[in-house]
């Protein structure tokens, strides 16, 4: 059974991992923006990642959330 052809390019685990990273550094929720949930990156901008608690909760659940949303763009869902 061949997988079928997505016309858009998956996001990359190591990329949104660095802009996570760029929380303690410059902004907070690039990594949102950059998965296309731009309201959750807004909130994590305004709040710096939810005072930090959700910044914590990202490092352990981002991969599963670049997981989640390149299934959903395979699937042309977003």
């Amino acid at each position: 059974m061949t997988r079928p052809y997505s016309p858009v390019p998956p996001k990359d685990v190591g990329v949104a991992y660095v802009f996570w990273a760029l929380t303690f550094v410059l902004i907070a929720g690039l990594q949102h923006f950059y998965l296309g949930r731009p309201l959750r990156g807004i909130i994590w901008l305004l709040t710096w990642g939810l005072f930090g608690i959700g910044t914590i909760y990202d490092l352990f659940t981002l991969r599963g959330q670049v997981h989640n949303v390149n299934a959903r763009r395979a699937r042309g869902w977003a």
